[in-house]
């Protein structure tokens, strides 16, 4: 990833498809892959909730408050976002972050030191895989490393909740 590779890998939900977040190229690929266009933007994991204060400009205090009470994995979608690759964000400058108490994939964001990409491993339209198993060839033969763990796991996971927060503290459930 430190040179523009696209991994997948297994994250707190489901199977995603990670790059640097920071580097604009790399995104680019990852659209590719998904044959998705640029204006729908990626959400980004990290490792603490110290990060997001590095990647928003001005998180709003409700944000602290839903971080520690979530009980599953939980997207918030921020305005201001910065430090980032631009074709990463919405067209209004927001983020989608999560903050990922999975042991792998926050052991994987900790030694990265910066945000990393996670979207689904799917092209865009078709069903989000639940397990590796129903990851697409497709997505295998584009990525340019597929992680060892959790390959053998049949469970089906869920994508997270996702919410977004506006101005004056509104929240807005976008996927319960």
């Amino acid at each position: 990833m430190r040179e523009g590779g696209i991994i997948l890998y297994p994250t707190d939900t489901i199977w995603g498809i990670g790059c640097d977040a920071t580097n604009e190229e790399a995104v680019r690929r990852v659209y590719h892959i998904k044959q998705r266009t640029d204006s729908k933007a990626l959400l980004v994991l990290v490792d603490s909730p110290v990060k997001v204060d590095y990647y928003v400009q001005d998180v709003p205090d409700i944000a602290w408050d839903l971080i520690e009470v979530a009980d599953k994995p939980l997207t918030i979608i921020y305005s201001g976002a910065r430090n980032l690759a631009p074709n990463l964000l919405a067209d209004d400058g927001s983020v989608g972050i999560r903050v990922t108490g999975e042991a792998f994939s926050q052991q994987l964001c900790r030694q990265f030191r910066k945000a990393i990409v996670s979207t689904s491993a799917n092209i865009s339209g078709q069903p989000s895989p639940r397990n590796f198993r129903e990851v697409s060839e497709e997505i295998k033969h584009a990525v340019d490393y597929m992680v060892d763990y959790r390959q053998d796991e049949a469970a089906a996971s869920r994508p997270s909740s996702v919410i977004k927060l506006g101005a004056g503290g509104v929240v807005t459930i976008i996927r319960p």
